[in-house]
């Protein structure tokens, strides 16, 4: 067997490489062979969560794998036919854990998209975890650009997951594709107004109130309505959460705090203001996370893309490089990491 190797320790070296391999070997028919994956970091391997990506992946494609097991730096992954149906992927299956159900569903949304029934999903794990996209953030950014270009996709919530025990349930329901188009992001226009939600989960309602009443005086000066609910939000774990969505002409960003022991209210509505703030006096209509999240998608996409972002993020040209190995794709990028620029893909 011939197999399609890419270095997982290339760039940024984290799940990224992995998630993104995966999700082309699926949609190409294209044997992949990941190397040295996360050998940087502290807990190197794959982890809890990257494994439920792995096997979440064969269960959808009736795949050959190879190395997939808690601490593996080598995976091969030979794919066959994308199936349908319902799907339950349980990130804690291995080994309890808040792993993000938010990256798992991002590994497989690209494979299924073009699938030509339509496809459930319920995976449980953490929702509002560190170093993954909230659930929110999903929902209310990501699954709306991506819903601009030809992908059809329902979430819902049951529980809420915090780290450390997780134990959250989400679901997603994929329509099929008429195929992706491209899609036009570069002038994000004025700001219209400020919507989210300051959420608890068997904390003190207080808490709650704390966040919402610090950001809506740090978001006072934009002179646009600022919209905060207080939500209570069921959970088996603790857990406290700030999320706020810059919506404008043009575009939306999301921004989002997680609460931590012994982390003032405030300053968790702090930090998620600090961030929209900081994208709002920036150039740009993608924040960098979406710039990231949007390279699959623009590569597969028929016609050009196009997208200005506040910042090229190493992620992001890593992201960028995984997919050229599947794909002969134009995506270009002007600007120097760390900086405002654009990407473009003719």
């Amino acid at each position: 067997m011939n197999y399609l190797t890419i270095d997982g320790n290339y760039g940024e070296g984290g799940g990224q490489i992995l998630r993104s391999a995966l999700s082309f070997s699926i949609i190409f028919s294209t044997p992949v062979e990941i190397i040295s994956i996360r050998k940087g970091r502290k807990k190197g391997g794959l982890q809890p969560q990257h494994l439920t990506c792995v096997n979440a992946c064969r269960d959808i494609s009736d795949a050959h794998v190879e190395g997939n097991e808690i601490g593996s730096t080598l995976l091969r992954f030979n794919p066959k036919v994308v199936k349908s149906g319902n799907f339950t992927f349980d990130v804690a299956e291995k080994k309890g854990s808040a792993g993000s159900t938010s990256l798992v569903l991002q590994t497989l949304i690209p494979s299924l998209i073009h699938n030509s029934k339509l496809n459930s999903l319920t995976v449980m794990g953490g929702t509002h975890v560190p170093w993954s996209p909230a659930f929110h953030y999903l929902k209310e950014v990501f699954v709306p650009v991506i819903g601009k270009m030809g992908c059809h996709i329902n979430l819902s919530i049951d529980k809420w997951g915090w780290y450390p025990i997780g134990g959250g349930v989400v679901h997603a329901e994929i329509r099929p594709s008429a195929g992706l188009k491209g899609i036009k992001i570069e002038d994000r226009g004025r700001l219209l107004r400020i919507y989210g939600m300051s959420a608890v989960s068997n904390l003190p309602y207080e808490i709650a109130e704390r966040q919402r009443a610090e950001g809506l005086k740090n978001l006072k000066a934009l002179g646009v309505d600022v919209d905060i609910e207080l939500v209570t939000a069921p959970s088996p774990g603790k857990g406290t959460f700030f999320f706020v969505v810059a919506e404008y002409e043009g575009s939306s960003a999301g921004f989002s705090s997680l609460g931590a022991l012994g982390k003032p209210a405030e300053d968790v509505a702090r930090e998620a203001c600090r961030d929209l703030l900081e994208y709002h006096w920036r150039n740009g209509a993608a924040e960098p996370h979406l710039a990231d999240q949007l390279i699959p998608y623009i590569a597969m996409a028929d016609g050009p893309s196009s997208f200005t972002t506040t910042k090229i993020t190493r992620h992001l040209l890593t992201n960028i490089w995984t997919v050229k190995h599947f794909i002969d794709t134009d995506i270009r990028v002007t600007g120097k990491e760390g900086e405002e620029g654009k990407v473009f893909k003719y």
